[in-house]
């Protein structure tokens, strides 16, 4: 695809993104390898999965996939020194968004809305994981508020991924989150249902084993 700062007829008009240009990767990376020794409510605790993406990259590469560096608006910064200030602007909102702690922090997830949505000029597109493994990438997608879709040759990563981003948006959401409850609220729900659904059918060894209608 042709770049192009204007609106010219037959040319696609791609604004160059803030991952094309710099990111704060040193946040990203401490955020990131902190994750590995966070169990309460993390999404690895549902069921291992190897090359699990660390959720704090997944949510910073989709921010700054989809939000405009300063360099491609030269009417508002002008100068090398305002884009580098606004750019610092847009770093400040990710070493925010990768914390942790932040994974449902109203405040926050807002602001990180606010920008996509400002550089997507209220639609954004929505997000496509064909090989979602463990499905680090569409539940942070859906945490940011986008239209998330995932697809795996492997049915047991899909079950995870569907697991994580079809069922707890079934729920109530989750307080400042589209993702929908954390899994400590809605991983009764299922386990409550397929009890409901279990019937005594046979014993063996004195214990009775239930069957599934």
């Amino acid at each position: 695809m042709r770049r192009a700062h204007g609106r010219l007829r037959g040319v696609v008009i791609l604004k160059k993104k803030l991952i094309e240009v710099a990111l704060p990767l040193e946040a990203i990376n401490r955020e990131s390898a902190r994750e590995k020794s966070i169990r309460h409510g993390h999404p690895s605790t549902l069921h291992l999965w190897w090359a699990r993406r660390p959720l704090a990259a997944c949510r910073a590469v989709l921010f700054g996939s989809l939000v405009d560096d300063p360099s491609a608006h030269p009417d508002r910064f002008p100068t090398e020194e305002a884009q580098q200030e606004e750019r610092e602007r847009l770093f400040r909102i990710i070493e925010e968004l990768v914390k942790w702690e932040n994974t449902t922090n109203p405040e926050v997830l807002k602001a990180a809305r606010a920008e996509i949505l400002a550089s997507c000029d209220g639609n954004p597109p929505p997000v496509l994981d064909p090989f979602c493994g463990g499905g680090s990438i569409p539940l942070e997608a859906q945490r940011l508020g986008l239209e998330a879709h995932a697809s795996d040759l492997n049915p047991v990563a899909v079950l995870i991924t569907k697991a994580l981003i079809e069922i707890p948006p079934s729920g109530e959401s989750w307080p400042g989150s589209s993702a929908g409850p954390s899994p400590t609220a809605w991983s009764p729900t299922p386990t409550a249902r397929a009890r409901a659904r279990a019937r005594p059918s046979s014993t063996c060894s004195g214990a009775t084993r239930p069957a599934w209608s």
